[in-house]
């Protein structure tokens, strides 16, 4: 690969900008497999730089980043509103936590050991379409302008306004990293939601606990609505839960993550350019119903590095579309409150098996098993919503600076 000389510009094949786990991801994809020579462009440490994050997400067997998971559950629980429990065992798949330090550092550590791969402490400034490819502008710490040409570039930096869209929910949350003085947790049982908590006068709320020892637990409180808290809003929602609902007695918050995820049917654009392409959560990857994002990142990186392999330069979708008219009609039946939240999760979990539940959400169900996933939800609110969908008027709204801590 060739290194800046003064007048000139680095080239390689891809140029990756950001390096959050949509850009780390694609960049492991394409130097493991030696189809491309890759450049990542990370902001040095300072502001531009997100904190620590959470991903989560589900899987079978070992995965490529099985080294930097933090934690992993064969169980999973849903508590109603009314107190009752469901805990499901969605074998073979497991709930897995990966912590973005962890998963920076071996990634990392892996580029380095491949011939083909640089890493570049630069603030990407500009990203444009030139003759044979594309260019990205940088500012180096040390203030010089850094030049980098590639056949194709992978840019996943968050947007600064959402596409326009029908429904725009958040999911917005909060979460303590907490030691409790007694044993409290199971480590075998994450629990995904927890709706005895109260709840918003639209949308809905719950809490989400990943044990990490008996004694240690990523405690969450999220709200899906339109709009978020403020700081020491999500932390009396937290006191309250630890205490109230957990009864988790005397307890030690170790350390505290916040994240802010939308939830829209906006149609985010994958290409930027003839050669430029948006990743990640700029590109569509959150899954609209859920906030995941994780594993579409993985599936839209193997896509990429399959399409680079062929000679088919394109950015596949992340997500089906029938996945999305689907989440498109359950965003809007939250939004107009057509639908109680936690009645329709708790329901989905106790009528659907866990493992065909997971892989609808995760895109992975066949037209039959979606038939009969959604005959098990509220019919007449969905298909009243679903009719009226279509019609809808798609607004612009401003974008903030989201997470992708699921």
């Amino acid at each position: 690969m060739n290194r800046r000389t003064e007048g000139h510009a680095d080239t390689s094949d891809v140029v990756v900008v950001g390096g959050g786990a949509a850009g780390l991801s694609l960049a492991h994809r394409l130097t493991q497999t030696g189809i491309a020579t890759v450049t990542v462009v990370e902001p040095p440490a300072g502001p531009l730089r997100p904190p620590e994050r959470t991903w989560c997400y589900w899987d079978q067997g070992r995965g490529d980043f099985e080294e930097a998971v933090s934690a992993s559950w064969p169980r999973l629980r849903i508590h109603g509103a009314d107190g009752s429990e469901i805990t499901a065992d969605p074998g073979p798949l497991r709930y897995r936590m990966l912590r973005s330090t962890p998963f920076e550092r071996l990634v990392y550590s892996r580029l380095a050991r491949s011939p083909g791969a640089r890493v570049l402490r630069a603030t990407a400034e500009a990203v444009r379409t030139v003759a044979d490819g594309a260019e990205v502008r940088c500012s180096a710490p040390d203030g010089q302008t850094v030049t980098l040409r590639a056949r194709h570039v992978f840019d996943s930096r968050p947007l600064r306004t959402l596409p326009p869209a029908r429904t725009l929910l958040l999911q917005h949350f909060r979460g303590w990293f907490v030691r409790t003085a007694a044993d409290c947790f199971d480590p075998a049982v994450a629990d995904l939601m927890d709706f005895r908590v109260p709840q918003p006068r639209r949308g809905l709320a719950f809490g989400y606990v990943l044990p990490l020892a008996p004694d240690r637990a990523l405690v969450e409180y999220t709200e899906f609505s339109r709009t978020p808290l403020t700081t020491a809003a999500y932390e009396a929602a937290l006191d309250h839960y630890g205490r109230n609902v957990l009864r988790l007695g005397a307890f030690t918050v170790e350390a505290a993550e916040q994240g802010l995820i939308p939830m829209t049917d906006a149609r985010f654009p994958r290409r930027a350019g003839s050669a430029v392409f948006r990743i990640g959560t700029a590109g569509g990857a959150t899954r609209p119903s859920t906030g995941y994002t994780f594993a579409a990142v993985q599936r839209q990186s193997r896509a990429i590095a399959d399409a680079l392999r062929d000679g088919r330069p394109l950015v596949p979708p992340p997500h089906g579309r029938r996945a999305l008219a689907m989440d498109a009609v359950l965003l809007r039946a939250l939004d107009t409150g057509r639908i109680d939240g936690p009645d329709f999760f708790t329901g989905l979990f106790r009528r659907t098996p866990c493992e065909r539940l997971l892989r609808f959400l995760d895109g992975g169900t066949s037209p039959w098993e979606e038939w009969g996933i959604g005959l098990r939800t509220p019919v007449g609110p969905m298909l009243r919503t679903a009719v009226e969908v279509p019609f809808l008027r798609r607004r612009t709204r401003p974008a903030s600076l989201f997470g992708d801590s699921r």
